[in-house]
């Protein structure tokens, strides 16, 4: 499989992302490749395309299967496995978000929710988990948004995107959102906003 240069350059230039965000260089020049093949592509053609050791194409590509982001499919008069990837960039972001909430972002809740339940025996403690607990709040309040994004279409998910700063007129406050200033996060009507760009 032979690259264009505008491929290689993406190709290169996810990689150098990938490593910036803390995922193998290799995996995401893997996932890069699967994304912008036209058709499903073995390992030995991965192997080929990028110049990388077999054992290396085959421990990336497991990775990328764990974070659900590549799978196996197989084509008819060939028995070698072939992989592809999802071409709908609303749901490698969905996948990415989602997959990373539950490495990254679910584990450390759980460890502030057993912090802020234990009882502060000095006046240190209790500072500490008062900073906790705005760690824990801005976690929570972010991870109930996710869901609520993750429920609408791709197409409503863009509409909201583009209405940047111009979301208040929606909510109607020209001040501080709520959630700001030691205000319950939740209390943003997410729901009402989401309806009405729908």
């Amino acid at each position: 499989m032979k690259l264009s240069p505008i491929q290689e350059r993406f190709v290169l230039h996810w990689g150098e992302m990938g490593s910036r965000w803390g995922v193998n260089r290799t995996v995401a020049q893997i996932h890069a490749l699967l994304y912008l093949s036209e058709r499903p592509i073995t390992a030995d053609e991965i192997c080929e395309t990028l110049e990388l050791a077999r054992s290396n194409v085959s421990t990336s590509l497991r990775e990328l299967q764990g974070w659900h982001l590549a799978k196996v499919v197989h084509v008819l008069g060939d028995r070698r496995d072939h992989f592809d990837t999802s071409k709908n960039i609303w749901e490698i972001f969905r996948i990415v978000v989602e997959e990373r909430r539950k490495r990254e972002i679910e584990p450390t809740l759980s460890m502030l929710r057993a912090a802020l339940l234990e009882s502060p025996e000095t006046d240190v403690d209790r500072r500490s988990q008062a900073r906790m607990r705005e760690v824990h709040d801005f976690l929570d309040a972010g991870t109930a948004w996710i869901d609520e994004m993750n429920r609408l279409s791709p197409d409503t998910v863009m509409r909201l995107l583009k209405l940047g700063a111009r979301i208040q007129q929606l909510i109607g406050s020209s001040g501080p959102l709520p959630g700001a200033a030691g205000e319950r996060a939740d209390a943003v009507p997410a729901r009402d906003v989401a309806h009405d760009i729908q």
